[in-house]
Order: structure tokens, then sequence, then C-alpha cells
């Protein structure tokens, strides 16, 4: 007898090789459970409707990427980790172009996205504690996302021999030099980053300060890291 998990997955795997090779449309409830090798009925009792599994679809490409991801291991400069990160970011939706748009288009707000927004915070935190930082944490993840995500979606939605891969790279250039210090010696003086730096540092600081001064001084480095 086939293990309910077993068939799960098995459906799964049907429904994400009928997205890449096919495309969403043709992920159909007779489609899949032909593919799959099962009854019709199995994907509702399993799933509750198609929409239910093309969130489970959502979310296997999410485990897919994260897994690609957690393989990163830091190196010794956090900009060049970025860079990294950002390029398996594009290289994987070029790959995966229609799971990536079910993932980034229909569910960016599941839990495994935002276990891949945590991995590029990390990315920055480690950037902000060395001092390379000009703006604040959330708001360079929010900048490095929307801009990653952009060009992804941009390029997958080409033709392959029209997709012009130094526009990524650009653009990634771009936006690591509007968040970033690539040249540390080059802004010693510069108050900004050594205020995301310091606001990083105390986040992670388990004592030293009361609640009050903690809320007090993160104000304050906030509103110096703010002025940009």
């Amino acid at each position: 007898m086939v293990r309910r998990e077993d068939m799960r997955e098995r459906i799964i795997a049907a429904a994400a090789d009928l997205l890449e090779t096919e495309g969403q449309e043709s992920v159909t409830t007779r489609s899949v459970s032909a593919a799959a090798g099962v009854q019709p009925p199995a994907i509702y009792r399993l799933f509750g409707d198609m929409q239910g599994l093309l969130d489970a679809v959502a979310a296997d490409g999410f485990t897919r990427y994260l897994a690609e991801k957690k393989d990163q291991a830091p190196s010794g400069d956090p900009i060049d980790d970025l860079r990294i990160g950002w390029d398996l970011h594009v290289e994987f939706g070029l790959r995966h172009p229609a799971h990536y748009r079910l993932m980034y288009q229909q569910h960016a707000s599941d839990e495994a996205a935002r276990q891949a927004q945590e991995i590029l915070r990390e990315m920055l935190r480690r950037a902000a504690a060395a001092g390379l930082l000009r703006v604040p944490v959330e708001r360079a993840a929010q900048m490095v996302h929307a801009a990653c995500m952009g060009v992804t979606l941009s390029l997958i939605s080409l033709p392959p021999e029209e997709r012009q891969l130094t526009v990524s790279t650009a653009v990634r250039e771009s936006v690591l030099a509007a968040i970033a210090v690539q040249e540390p010696g080059a802004a010693e003086r510069d108050p900004v980053r050594h205020a995301v730096a310091l606001r990083t540092l105390v986040e992670e600081m388990e004592g030293g300060f009361t609640p009050g001064e903690r809320m007090l001084l993160a104000e304050l480095l906030d509103r110096i890291a703010g002025r940009t």
C-alpha cells in the first residue's frame, strides 16, 4: 500500500515537472493524476483543490532554492557574498522559470520565502557589522530583493537567445554601490555606516543595557542611519 506522504510527494513531483516542461496552464487535475499514476480524487483528498497543489509545488520550489542558498558558505568578504547570492538567485530563476514565476509572483509571502529573505538579511548583517553598509539592514534587504527579483523576472520573460546577463551584473553593482561601501578606507568619516554597524552589533548583544537604554540607543542610531 502506498503511503500518504509518498503519494503526496509523487503528485508534487509530477505537477512540478509539468510546470517546468509545459507551463502552469498544463497543470490540471487530469494531467497531474495521469503523470503521477493516481486517481484524480487523490489530488483533492491530499491538497483540497488545485490551488492547494500549486501552493505545495511553490513550497517545494522554495525548498530547492533554500537548499542551494544554504550551501553558500560565508567568505571573508560580505560584499562578495552578496554578489554570489544575487547570481545564484538569478541563475535559479533562469533554470526554473515557470517555478520561479509561481514562487515569486503568486506565493512570495509563504514561510519558505521568508526564510530566503532571512538568509539575505543575515548576509547584510555581516556587512553591517563590518562597517560596510550605507543604509540600515532592512532597507538594504528590500532594495536588493526588489532589484534582484525584478531582474530575474525580466530576463525569464525574454527568449533565451535575447537574455543579456550583463544587465543583471550592471543592476547588481548599481544596487551594491547604493547600499554598501566597497572600499572601506574611502569612507572612514562616514557617520551613517558607523551607525548602521553599531546598530547591528547592539542587536546581537545579550546584556550591557537596560531595555530603556537599548531602545534609546537604537532610536538615536536609526536617526543617524536614516539621514540619507
